[in-house]
């Protein structure tokens, strides 16, 4: 069975619009944090990370200076990868500088006439939607944002539905 913290994200959370460039912020950050790790590990730290980054407001997080890193490294309640860290930091200032913002810049690339899948097997990992994306944010210097990671942020804040066919979740 899953855990019930993964199937309230699953039915209250993920796939619902999410816009605002602190929010949409926030989830460009644990989706690179993610990046070769389990989304539980993510959620169980989801509350230390947005304490440790003021609540992942981008001007904070871009006036962060090498003291911080070092303090983000000695917090055990996120994940403590130097590169992560130092990339969260770089995509706050490169957010600062985007005409009409990061949530705006993430919209555009969304997909609303996306196939329905009917199975797990239907769901991509990478679509051109997310090497689009993926491609911008890059241009725009952004770190950790690949198109599979681009994917998994369209999901998660709704520029594509993903929940199957059959989900109970798909509609609401």
């Amino acid at each position: 069975m899953a855990d019930p913290m993964y199937l309230a994200y699953h039915d209250e959370e993920w796939g619902r619009p999410v816009r605002g460039d602190d929010a949409v912020f926030e989830r460009v950050s644990l989706e690179a944090f993610q990046s070769g790790l389990s989304w539980l590990t993510i959620l169980r730290k989801r509350e230390n990370f947005r304490a440790a980054f003021d609540r992942f407001s981008i001007p904070k997080v871009a006036a962060y200076t090498e003291q911080d890193v070092e303090r983000l490294l000695g917090d055990a309640g996120i994940i403590r990868n130097r590169a992560k860290i130092e990339a969260a930091i770089a995509n706050a200032r490169a957010a600062l500088d985007l005409p009409g913002g990061l949530s705006e810049l993430v919209w555009r690339h969304a997909d609303p006439d996306a196939p329905v899948p009917r199975t797990m097997a239907d769901v991509p990992a990478v679509t051109p939607g997310s090497k689009a994306l993926a491609k911008e944010l890059k241009k725009r210097g952004f770190k950790f944002v690949g198109p599979t990671t681009a994917y998994a942020l369209m999901q998660a804040i709704g520029l594509v539905n993903d929940h199957l066919e059959e989900c109970v979740a798909r509609s609401r």
